[in-house]
């Protein structure tokens, strides 16, 4: 995957202290990273640089929404997203990404490349099951809902199973009969 050229950050011009970085991601963003779970997206990245003598502190924060397929009607609807995730980037004698929460880059490196970050931190923030609100709250009426809640058990069955059949209590009349 080649690198977004908006995605890099360029440390080495920037004087200590805190530096805000803002981004518009989209579906053309996730299609670099060949996912296509979202049918659309609208999110609204904020990365904060805190540049220090011996590291970077990233602090990342998204908010927006995804369209996705429910998982029970797939009705598409718009998911309201959210999240953060933080990150120290250090330097050392090699690249090595392998802890999720810090990243070393070799000495002389002078941009970082947040688009991976970005892209886990947004997946990451959407839910294993969507269902659309439609469904929780009993507005939504496709014929989806319609033939799911037809094939639903019904409650008249639930009573059925607490009843007792009138020769089942004659038969345990005899066991409790017997004991006395």
């Amino acid at each position: 995957m080649k690198n977004f050229k908006e995605f890099l950050i360029p440390f080495t011009g920037l004087k200590f202290g805190k530096h805000q970085f803002d981004y518009q991601v989209d579906n053309s963003f996730f299609e670099h990273f060949d996912y296509n779970e979202f049918n659309n997206a609208n999110i609204n990245v904020k990365v904060v640089l805190d540049k220090k003598s011996t590291m970077l502190e990233l602090t990342f924060k998204h908010e927006g929404t995804v369209n996705v397929p429910c998982d029970l009607s797939n009705e598409d609807f718009d998911l309201k997203i959210k999240g953060n995730l933080k990150l120290i980037v250090k330097f050392g004698e090699e690249f090595n990404d392998e802890n999720e929460e810090m990243l070393i880059l070799p000495h002389g490196e002078f941009q970082v490349d947040v688009s991976q970050y970005i892209y886990e931190m947004i997946v990451l923030s959407v839910p294993a099951k969507r269902i659309h609100p439609g469904v929780k709250d009993g507005t939504l009426g496709t014929e989806t809902i319609e033939k799911l809640e037809a094939l639903s058990p019904k409650k008249e069955i639930e009573k059925e199973k607490d009843e007792i059949d009138p020769r089942w209590a004659e038969l345990k009349k005899l066991l409790t009969d017997k004991n006395k």
